[in-house]
């Protein structure tokens, strides 16, 4: 029996309101997808990561919600306007109630903003410009900023509501502590007004959700599945066999060595694009010493030499040709051009020079080179991070790779415990603004929000961060966007390598829009 086929019974998350959900459907549609890492955690702020708002967001919602074209669309707010300069204006959806049962009302909506600016909160960077909420009247909500911020909209398509009463209730007003791994009634258990609702959770393993019988958008949409099964399969090939097999229906995570072969058989089909994420290199600037280093009474990545000398040693068109079987771009931006504030100047890249890579190491004192621990997850670029330890190795530049488990290397780098790692980086909000502040700006800055674990700094770069929120000019803005850019990439404050391909692998007879956020909308999918 294969590792995909599950017992019932074990640990089980039962969540209010699940319970005869499917009953109701008179023809079950069941829609199961297989993906490479389950979700860290059912608590809607805790941790800012792919895969967990993979699972969250079909359960809880936001003001609103990005559609499968992209765009804003409404979600629990019907319409909004910026009334003042630094004051955003919400009207709520009358007669939405919880899976539990509650009504949504303006006061949740005030708790959940509160809740996300909390320091155990790793959504900061949705409220980073964010002084209060403030209820008007049952329906209302005013969103006051310390600036004029146009992006206000967009960024509320990530902050979840919940429902005060149940998180009273539950004792969970202020996020799970993901980094130092709490434990509270939100890791397992969940109450929002969306779409599913989740009968049953084996973590690691599958959850099963069932459409939420009193949901507001019945009927909305081209969507038609009763039951969804968010399958986790970490082995590649298990993953693919599940769909060969046709115990899946859709792949999410396709590795790169199996996509021609999916292609060439007839019932299944193959969704490719380029996804809205960069995937980097961080090196750890702020210590004295890299722990694990052969090198003592000194940190090597505090000398740009040193930065310059890891970003010639990459090959990346190598990389892309071969490790990543053409599924990537290789790029020197920190973010797609999707985003705006791209601007084809600040997308050049180190060139690949090994010799002038050795020279650089030698001027800088380390003639033979230093070790250093390398981390980075399992996942989609696990392959791409053994390619690299070995590029560096031909310089002189001895990087152990440690591959974590997602989970296990998110709580790491949210604890900047990783001396030199790689990551991946989406931009949900398609605003510069939003890698600036979580990835390239000082922690101090960045605050709760900072995923900056190498701990780059410069004051230059920071100073004009308030110049960025406060600009109202757009292409003024952009230009902005663009110095900051400009200054970061001199510094190598992170060493960008590629924009991730996302082939996502299906059975003929679903119907599913593919998304450069990699996000999967089941309320959406339809089944014939």
């Amino acid at each position: 029996m294969t590792q995909w086929r599950w017992m019932l019974g074990g640990a089980m998350a039962v969540v209010l309101g699940a319970q005869g959900a499917s009953a109701q459907a008179p023809q079950p549609r069941v829609f199961r997808m297989a993906t490479s890492v389950d979700a860290a955690t059912l608590d809607p702020h805790a941790t800012n990561a792919l895969f967990t708002f993979l699972v969250v967001h079909q359960v809880y919602e936001g003001l609103t919600w990005r559609g499968d074209d992209l765009k804003v669309q409404a979600g629990l707010a019907t319409r909004w306007e910026q009334v003042e300069p630094t004051r955003w204006r919400f009207h709520l959806r009358d007669g939405v109630r919880f899976a539990g049962g509650e009504a949504f009302e303006a006061d949740d909506v005030v708790f959940s903003i509160q809740r996300a600016l909390a320091p155990t909160s790793n959504y900061g960077i949705f409220v980073d410009t964010v002084v209060s909420a403030e209820a008007r009247d049952r329906l209302t909500v005013d969103i006051v900023t310390r600036v004029p911020d146009p992006v206000v909209p967009d960024k509320m398509t990530r902050i979840m509501i919940m429902d005060r009463g149940w998180s009273e209730a539950n004792r969970a007003t202020i996020p799970q502590n993901f980094a130092q791994r709490e434990e509270t009634h939100t890791v397992r258990n969940a109450n929002g007004t969306g779409p599913f609702v989740i009968r049953s959770r084996e973590v690691d393993q599958r959850t099963v959700m069932v459409r939420n019988p009193t949901w507001w958008g019945a009927g909305a949409g081209g969507g038609n599945v009763t039951e969804y099964h968010h399958v986790t399969l970490t082995s590649d090939a298990t993953r693919i066999a599940a769909l060969l097999s046709g115990e899946v229906d859709m792949v999410h995570v396709v590795p790169v060595q199996d996509v021609a072969r999916i292609q060439r058989n007839p019932r299944l089909r193959v969704l490719e694009g380029q996804e809205n994420r960069t995937v980097w290199l961080g090196m750890r600037q702020d210590v004295d010493e890299l722990a694990g280093s052969d090198v003592r009474g000194r940190n090597p990545f505090r000398d740009l030499r040193v930065r310059q000398a890891v970003a010639h040693a990459l090959d990346l068109d190598a990389l892309r040709r071969t490790t990543l079987r053409g599924q990537g771009v290789p790029t020197g931006s920190m973010w797609t051009q999707y985003v705006n504030g791209w601007s084809q100047d600040a997308d050049r890249r180190t060139p690949y020079d090994p010799d002038r890579a050795r020279a650089l190491l030698t001027e800088a004192g380390y003639p033979n080179g230093f070790s250093v621990p390398f981390d980075c997850p399992t996942g989609t670029y696990d392959e791409a991070c053994q390619a690299v330890a070995g590029m560096l190795a031909r310089v002189g530049i001895r990087a152990t790779l440690t591959i974590h488990p997602n989970a296990v290397f998110s709580q790491r780098v949210r604890r900047q415990e990783p001396m030199f790692y790689g990551l991946s980086w989406g931009v949900p909000t398609f605003d510069a603004s939003y890698t600036l502040r979580a990835v390239m700006a000082s922690r101090s800055v960045g605050g709760a929000a900072t995923w900056n674990a190498g701990g780059w700094s410069n004051a230059e770069f920071d100073a004009l961060l308030p110049r960025i929120d406060s600009e109202q000019d757009p292409e003024a803005r952009r230009g902005l966007i663009r110095q900051a850019h400009a200054l970061h990439n001199a510094q190598l404050g992170h060493i960008p390598m590629y924009h991730m391909m996302i082939p996502w692998a299906h059975r003929t007879g679903v119907t599913v829009a593919h998304r450069a956020d990699n996000q999967v909308q089941v309320r959406e999918i339809r089944l014939d």
